[in-house]
């Protein structure tokens, strides 16, 4: 039986393909991802549509037979690499989609293919081992009705063998707005972690003032106050994953996001995972502030879970929580 005859046992992984640098780091996240949940996997490289006024008809269809050279190309190269990372192409399913913005294209695709997650590279002038969004992940990241993850500059150089384990970086919400959204996102990582055969962890990030304020510690001062709630804050989400799923929860100190991200240990095959904004529709993607920042710093894929939506592992459709 092969991963499409065997789609209602795990997720669906979309990757997203361009001839270059960051297709070859998607199709290395992509493929360790597929050959790990035992997924099917679609990898799809969208193009430009034709031109939209009609001109001669000759010219018209040179285009389009450009345009279908290109992509037959970019996928015969997509499955020749993805049969070099372990997954043979009779378990590929290729597809092409022509849209004028390609994050917008890998959407579409993936609501059309039921996929339960996309895979996409860094933007080519990041810096090596991080990640930077270009604008494709910029459509992918402001969004997608489904989960994201994104492969940093570099990863298909030297991929891990298998994924080690999961940090999903929390922040407990306060306010008068409505309930925390928060369960369903992390009833997802764990959900994910859990195909992936991989422990979670839980991670927040305190930062203290910065200059010579962020010399004094005084006990019982605002940073005792803010470690505190942190950590206050930690166990009630990890009580929301259940006795059963034990969790490391860890408080890292600092004066900004990328610094004090720079000080968490992160194994190699570790993956960081981020909620959405509090203000992303429900069902969507949406890159916070401060999501934006620890996604940048990361030296690791970043998953970027939809706000308030559980994610399916089976084939279920997402539940709002």
């Amino acid at each position: 039986m092969n991963a499409r005859e065997n789609a209602a046992d795990g997720m669906r992984v979309l990757v997203g393909y361009a001839p270059d640098e960051r297709g070859d780091d998607a199709l290395a996240l992509a493929a360790l991802l597929a050959r790990t949940m035992r997924a099917p996997l679609t990898a799809v490289h969208v193009h430009p549509p034709p031109w939209p006024t009609p001109g001669p008809g000759a010219v018209d269809a040179e285009w389009v037979a450009y345009l279908k050279g290109q992509a037959d190309e970019a996928l015969d190269a997509a499955l020749a690499r993805l049969a070099e990372f372990g997954v043979p192409r009779r378990d590929v399913t290729p597809r092409v989609h022509a849209h004028r913005g390609s994050g917008r294209g890998l959407i579409e695709v993936a609501k059309d293919t039921g996929a339960d997650l996309i895979v996409a590279g860094s933007a080519p002038r990041g810096r090596r081992g991080r990640v930077a969004v270009g604008s494709t992940a910029d459509q992918l990241l402001h969004g997608s009705p489904v989960p994201v993850m994104l492969a940093p500059r570099g990863y298909a150089a030297h991929p891990p063998r298998r994924f080690s384990r999961m940090t999903v970086a929390y922040l407990r919400r306060r306010g008068a707005d409505g309930p925390p959204d928060a369960e369903g996102p992390l009833s997802a990582a764990a959900a994910i972690a859990e195909r992936l055969g991989v422990e979670l962890r839980l991670l927040t990030l305190v930062l203290r003032p910065p200059g010579l304020a962020a010399r004094f510690r005084v006990p019982g001062g605002v940073l005792d106050r803010q470690l505190a709630q942190a950590e206050e804050d930690l166990r009630y989400a990890a009580g929301l994953f259940g006795g059963g799923t034990p969790v490391e929860r860890v408080t890292a100190i600092g004066t900004d996001i990328a610094k004090t991200l720079g000080t968490v240990d992160m194994l190699h095959g570790e993956i960081l995972t981020c909620l959405s904004g509090h203000d992303a529709p429900l069902r969507k993607v949406f890159l916070g502030e401060s999501s934006g920042k620890i996604l940048r710093a990361a030296p690791c894929p970043v998953l970027l879970l939809p706000r308030g939506a559980a994610v399916p592992v089976s084939g279920e459709k997402p539940q709002v929580r």
